[in-house]
């Protein structure tokens, strides 16, 4: 399947296109040209289905550890399955690694609470958030796809390029 050139050369064409959906995925929605809207759509989409598919895919397994007295410790701990790392692995390698950033209120304390444990937050946030979300829509409504919407906003002022608004919905 043929895909847009958007003016681009091809190395230039894969950041952008990375970028962006990196950028969609984290925040929700991003603004950009029509022709771009509609190529981070299709990747946004094969990533989406990819968590979708993977997000369950988890196996309880027992570790049994001594502690700092020198008692033997049982521990009980989910770990992914070899078809989900693999998953991760893949959007690892097309997603961009964003820092996640303090909130107004929150102090360095708590910022680090919260992000302690979290390694690459946007494929977490795939995994954690929108995989199960839309595999329950996916049962509901008997359905796949359409993970993404495409508003037009009008022609950009000075070149008049097509804008539009893409959300994850």
């Amino acid at each position: 399947m043929a895909q847009r050139k958007l003016g681009l050369t091809a190395e230039q064409r894969v950041a952008l296109i990375r970028n962006q959906v990196t950028n969609l995925i984290w925040y929700g929605r991003i603004e950009t040209t029509e022709a771009r809207a509609k190529e981070v759509r299709r990747a946004a989409e094969r990533l989406i289905t990819l968590a979708v598919n993977e997000c369950d895919n988890n196996v309880e397994a027992t570790k049994q550890t001594h502690n700092d007295k020198g008692q033997i410790v049982t521990l009980t701990v989910s770990n992914d399955k070899s078809s989900k790392l693999a998953a991760r692995r893949v959007m690892l390698s097309y997603l961009y690694e964003l820092k996640d950033v303090r909130k107004k209120d929150e102090d360095k304390a708590d910022y680090k609470e919260r992000t302690e444990g979290i390694k690459y937050p946007v494929v977490e946030k795939l995994m954690r958030v929108y995989g199960p979300k839309f595999k329950k829509r996916n049962e509901e409504k008997k359905c796949v796809g359409g993970y993404t919407r495409i508003y037009k906003l009008g022609p950009r002022r000075g070149d008049a390029a097509e804008m539009c608004l893409i959300e994850i919905i």
